[in-house]
């Protein structure tokens, strides 16, 4: 039988805990209390915070046998994680807590698979929430008071929130039928490359088009981890320039490991990767003051990548790129990476292109099942997008 696992520290917020969990139960949900408090709990449960720090990798001591709360919380974090995703019961999650609760629950919440329901009721929820949530799919709720006993309006909070995540876990989604889903990576001076293909592609695949601005990219891996994708054309690389560089729009260290861990078909360009993203002129590094810059917006200025940076970026690329198994197509568009590095354009640089093309070549180890091809046409060029459609169908049959 699915449960709820209405989750807490019930040493500190018992009280609300058992609130929730009572108005989750009152909602139709079967419920399961878990405490991630690392004293004594003041209410009953059904999953002991002993538990929970069970599950640590180093054992319970880690986590239940220091008196400092930053190491506890921490370690309660990834014992409450690796509890979590063992679990095969699991209809929904909802947390409450302040700063320590909040860390721990959502730790766990981002490692369960995307379209599962997680609702986190939150004192931080309604300020910066992207390390908490980050590219997952919680529901952040602000608890608007904070959690020091019940209250008139905490308990309205806590009883919506009860409603909300009853009503998701008694009502899934339906399961994804029809065609299977394809991820893409674009960017405002990809789009018509981008655009291109999955007009060519919308009627065999369910088009997802992720946006590069780092999380775009993350979320996209995120969807290959969770098996969500049945392959990926990875025009626009360009989070890789700000993860080297000091960009504001930065891939992780993680790029493209996904497409190594599960072998998807992949094809892979090198879109936008002329350029560095910054916010406005006055947020840039000092180091790259004198550099060639071209003001996308008055908010968002790019930074043309030299010879030696695109080197270094085509180095990295390849080399990830090396690790996969699965079947590689990349392909390289000699006439330009973007609409600014165009003949004509703002950040036409054949030197500096010619170097990005030969590191990638070089790096990436082509062999039968991961090939490199190298294309008279700029990345826009509708001939391009054909060829990259194409390309993927080709290795999508195999």
């Amino acid at each position: 039988m699915k449960r709820i696992y209405v989750v807490g520290t019930a040493d500190t917020k018992g009280e609300e805990l058992a609130f929730l969990a009572d108005a989750v139960a009152a909602a139709g949900g079967v419920v399961a209390r878990v405490d991630i408090g690392t004293r004594g709990a003041t209410v009953p449960v059904d999953v002991a915070a002993s538990e929970i720090a069970a599950h640590h990798p180093d054992g319970a001591g880690v986590v239940l046998g220091t008196n400092d709360r930053g190491t506890a919380v921490a370690a309660m974090g990834i014992a409450f994680t690796r509890f979590i995703q063992s679990r095969d019961d699991v209809a929904g999650v909802i947390g409450i807590g302040g700063g320590g609760g909040t860390s721990i629950v959502t730790a766990g919440m981002r490692a369960l698979p995307l379209g599962l329901p997680k609702i986190m009721v939150s004192t931080l929820a309604s300020g910066d929430t992207a390390p908490y949530v980050d590219v997952s799919d919680i529901i952040m709720m602000p608890s608007v008071t904070d959690m020091a006993g019940l209250n008139r309006l905490s308990r309205v909070v806590l009883h919506n929130a009860a409603q909300a995540i009853s009503g998701m876990a008694a009502r899934p989604a339906p399961s994804a039928v029809g065609e299977a889903a394809l991820g893409l990576t674009m960017f405002g001076v990809t789009t018509p490359c981008v655009t291109t293909i999955v007009d060519r592609l919308r009627t065999d695949y369910d088009c997802m088009v992720f946006h590069a601005t780092g999380t775009g990219g993350r979320s996209m891996e995120k969807l290959v981890d969770s098996g969500l994708l049945a392959g990926v054309i990875d025009i626009t690389t360009t989070e890789v320039c700000d993860l080297l560089f000091g960009g504001v729009l930065p891939a992780t260290e993680d790029r493209f490991r996904a497409i190594a861990r599960t072998k998807l078909p992949y094809v892979g360009s090198v879109g936008a990767l002329d350029m560095v993203n910054f916010w406005a002129p006055p947020t840039i590094p000092e180091r790259y003051r004198g550099r060639l810059f071209y003001e996308h917006n008055p908010n968002v200025t790019l930074m043309r990548t030299t010879a030696d940076e695109c080197r270094r970026i085509g180095e990295w690329i390849g080399g990830r790129l090396a690790a996969c198994e699965g079947p590689i197509r990349f392909l390289i568009p000699e006439k330009g990476a973007s609409a600014l590095d165009i003949e004509g354009g703002a950040f036409f640089d054949a030197e500096a292109d010619a170097a990005l093309f030969e590191a990638i070549e070089r790096a990436i180890k082509p062999t039968k099942n991961r090939t490199v091809t190298r294309l008279p046409l700029h990345i826009n060029d509708p001939a391009f997008a054909k060829a990259a459609a194409e390309a993927f169908l080709d290795i999508a049959k195999t």
